[in-house]
């Protein structure tokens, strides 16, 4: 017996409209490879082997460096002008970045207004900004999706270094490190239950026994709260985080093993985060 689903090639069946991808991870992570893989993204090509649109800002900065003759290493590039194209605080800015965003922000609205699919890459750093746009597509009909891309920072750094669009090895190491960055936003876009009330998953906060405290999943999968830092009830005063002291931020390192900070559901993981 044939089913309607089946024969239908437009509509709510239709492949490519009223999907979302959001695609995370850190610069260097691979977010571009593994999409290609996942939804069939031929290179040069914006559009996914199901007519999902590709919405990425660095495709549209990428393509005005070129169009303006700066090229796109933009580690070997001079520091002033490297602020002068990419920093918005920066007195000379020259508002290339945000005349980026601008693009892709149109391009994103006319999507959506066509309800056409789309893969929104980007780093997924801040949380309260995907949530948002993820409520915004649900309610005009959007099923959501997310793929987070993680890899060690090394392995990250390496991958900067081999793309034709280079970023300074510090801002990689900024961006990897920085609170509430690439190790939580995908996953605390997911809630669950801890004693009987409803929490994110990977969001540090305010803790109470401790400086800080975050709930996640255990390697039994159990949601576990994870006290750490110190401060909150714990003897000996709050510990200032000092981690743009770089001598500060090599000792605490060093001496938390943060190279190899474990798993996720221990506190040495998160605190080495923090640093």
């Amino acid at each position: 017996m044939v089913k309607l689903k089946d024969i239908l090639t437009e509509g709510v069946m239709d492949k490519g409209i009223l999907k979302a991808v959001f695609l995370a991870g850190g610069p260097g992570s691979g977010k571009s490879f593994v999409a290609s893989g996942l939804f069939g993204i031929p290179k040069k090509v914006n559009t996914s082997a199901y007519g999902l649109k590709l919405v990425n800002q660095d495709k549209e900065l990428e393509r005005m460096l070129k169009k303006y003759g700066f090229g796109l290493d933009l580690d070997d590039m001079p520091e002033e002008l490297f602020k002068q194209l990419t920093d918005p605080d920066y007195e000379d800015y020259s508002g290339l970045r945000g005349r980026a965003k601008e693009l892709t922000k149109d391009r994103q609205k006319m999507y959506m207004n066509g309800r056409l699919g789309m893969i929104i890459d980007g780093t997924g750093h801040n949380y309260q900004k995907i949530v948002k746009r993820k409520k915004e597509l649900e309610e005009i009909g959007y099923d959501c999706y997310m793929v987070f891309v993680h890899t060690d920072l090394d392995i990250a750094q390496k991958r900067n270094m081999e793309r034709p669009r280079k970023l300074n090895p510090e801002i990689v190491e900024t961006g990897w490190n920085e609170d509430g960055s690439f190790g939580y936003t995908m996953t605390g876009l997911i809630e669950a239950e801890y004693q009987g009330r409803k929490v994110k998953l990977g969001k540090p906060m305010q803790g109470d026994s401790k400086k800080f405290k975050v709930y996640v999943k255990n390697d039994k999968g159990n949601v576990v709260k994870v006290n750490f830092g110190q401060g909150g009830d714990a003897k000996g005063g709050t510990m200032r985080i000092r981690k743009s002291n770089p001598k500060a931020r090599k000792s605490f390192r060093a001496r938390h093993n943060c190279d190899t900070p474990g798993p996720r559901h221990k506190a040495r993981y998160w605190s080495c985060k923090k640093w």
